[in-house]
Formats: structure tokens, C-alpha cells, sequence
């Protein structure tokens, strides 16, 4: 069983997020930071962007359950401490680790540059943000598919979008797993349900080519006879073409670039195209640093620059 991370209760929140004084600070803040890093948000009841900026902060706080501690110090009751520590304007805030400042920012910042932050000081104490623990759980599911346990990857990826809807990862490996079970018309509604704000990232970009490549597979005819077809006839680019489909639905992604790359070498303008297609299809299959991906451009772009 995987731990995606659970919110943090509201009884945990006041320890989790706490108004300090001159008084306390050294406990709460100084020596609390020995164990967990400590955000200190200096804020005055009259600026407008502080009452922006600390709600957006204590959410930030909230969602990475613990790993850090957020304290709120009223400038205006604690001037000397603010003086000391040269607190210029307002808001400021500042994460402090084993007693020290190690990260910071002043006046009102998207949420988005918040939450940022927050996974840095998180990072700086040693510590995983929920984010950390979901990519953790990605490439655990990843080890089960190429392990052949689709089924088992299916139900790790379908937990972690509960977490997370808009993890392209996820959907991406959701999409691949049910390629892998053989419901490519399953893997296709997934694909279609995607979130539009990650439609066109890499993962989902990758799972779909994967997608496209699996139905052509279905329709592969046999690599010996096909083979047997290109030895009989070099320039029988259908045979060639289907050679390469029939490669690569036997997991031999390599020759079907290879042929794919003598058929464009041959006839790049034949069927409108179809070798540069199909090898754009075949990379965008795989992960873009992969060895047969990064030989098999560049000697596309030596074929087309020649």
C-alpha cells in the first residue's frame, strides 16, 4: 500500500501554524528549527497585502502536512525583534533551518511563487512535499508496468489523479497500463477525460502515441513474410512501411526506425510523407533521451539536410 499523504487535521493546525511574540520566538521559531524548518511571516494588522499574502502562506503551510512550521509575528507588538532582525517592510517573511535564515521574500506574491517556496524550504530541511510523495508513487506504479503488472500500475495511477486529477504522469501512465492490459478502447476514453490544462503535456503527448501505435499493431502483418517482401523488392515501400509497423508491434522499436529511415531515404515524399510520420510517432512514443530516439533524429536530420 502506498502513503499518498493526508491533510493535516484541524486539532494539528495550532501547533502547525501559531502567533509568536518576542518572548517565544527563540523557542518557537530558533530552537524549533532544529527539528523542522520554520516559515516567520511579519505581518501588521493595517497592511492590506499582508492580509493577502498570510492566508495564501498558511495554505501553502497546510498542504505539505507538517514538513514545515509556520509562525506569524504582529510587527507592530514586536519592534524590537523586528529592529533586530532588520525587517525593513511589510510583508516579510523568512524560513528559518537549525537556527538560521536559509530562505525568503518581502511584499505580496502569487500563490503559485508561495507554494514554490514553501517546496524549497521543505527541501532545504530534508523533507518531501506531497508533490515528492506522488512523483514517488508514479515511478512506483512505472516499475510494476514495465514489470508486466498493468493491472496493479492501473489501480496506483487511478490513486494517485484522487490526490492529484491534473498529474500528467499519472494519466500519461494510466493511459499506457491500460495499452499494456489490451482495452486500447479504455486507454482512449482516459486519454479523451484528460484535464485540458494537461492535453498537451509530454506524458499525455507520449501516452497517445503509444495509443496510435497499439491500434496499428493490431492490423501488423508477419515480420518474416514482410521481410521476405523487402528482401524480394527493395523499392516495395508498402512492404517496407508495413515491415517497420510489424517491428515495432514485436517490441523492436530499433528496426522499425531503421526501416522507417531507408523508406524516407528512398522516397521521403512517399504516400504524402508516411516514413517521416510514422517516425515521429515511434519518438514520440518513447522517452525523448532514449538512444533510439536521439540516433534515429539525428540521422533523420542528416537525410533531410543532405
Amino acid at each position: 500500500m502506498i502513503d499518498l499523504g493526508m491533510a493535516a487535521s484541524p486539532a494539528a493546525d495550532a501547533d502547525l501554524i501559531k502567533d509568536v511574540t518576542e518572548a517565544t520566538f527563540m523557542a518557537d521559531v530558533i530552537e524549533m528549527s532544529n527539528t523542522v524548518p520554520v516559515i516567520v511571516d511579519f505581518w501588521a494588522p493595517w497592511g492590506g497585502p499582508c492580509k493577502t499574502l498570510g492566508p495564501m502562506l498558511e495554505d501553502a503551510v497546510r498542504a505539505v502536512n507538517g514538513a514545515v512550521k509556520m509562525v506569524k509575528v504582529n510587527a507592530d507588538e514586536c519592534q524590537a525583534l523586528t529592529g533586530q532582525l532588520q525587517i525593513q517592510s511589510l510583508p516579510t517573511v523568512y524560513a528559518f533551518f537549525e537556527g538560521k535564515p536559509v530562505d525568503g521574500f518581502q511584499g505580496a506574491v502569487p500563490q503559485s511563487e508561495i507554494n514554490e517556496f514553501v517546496a524549497r524550504v521543505v527541501k532545504a530541511g530534508g523533507g518531501e512535499t506531497p508533490a515528492d510523495t506522488l512523483n514517488d508513487a508514479v515511478e512506483v506504479a512505472e516499475d510494476m508496468l514495465t514489470e508486466g503488472q498493468a493491472d496493479d500500475a492501473a489501480q496506483t495511477f487511478s490513486a494517485i489523479l484522487g490526490e492529484d486529477p491534473n498529474h500528467a504522469g499519472a494519466y500519461g501512465g494510466l493511459v499506457r497500463s491500460h495499452i499494456a492490459l489490451g482495452d486500447l478502447d479504455q486507454a482512449e476514453a482516459v486519454l479523451n477525460g484528460a484535464p485540458a490544462e494537461i492535453s498537451s503535456s509530454p506524458e499525455l503527448e507520449s501516452a497517445s502515441a503509444q495509443l496510435g501505435l497499439a491500434r496499428q499493431a493490431a492490423d501488423a502483418g508477419p515480420v518474416g513474410e514482410l521481410t521476405a517482401a523487402v528482401e524480394a523488392d527493395e523499392n516495395n515501400y508498402q512492404a517496407r512501411f508495413d515491415l517497420a509497423l510489424a517491428l515495432h508491434a514485436n517490441d523492436d522499436a530499433e528496426g522499425a526506425v531503421t526501416q522507417l529511415l531507408e523508406l524516407f531515404r528512398r522516397d521521403r515524399d512517399w504516400n504524402e510523407g508516411a516514413a517521416k510520420t510514422q517516425l515521429f510517432t515511434v519518438f514520440d512514443a518513447l522517452k525523448a533521451n532514449d538512444p533510439i530516439v536521439l540516433n534515429g533524429r539525428r540521422k533523420l536530420s542528416t537525410l533531410i539536410f543532405a
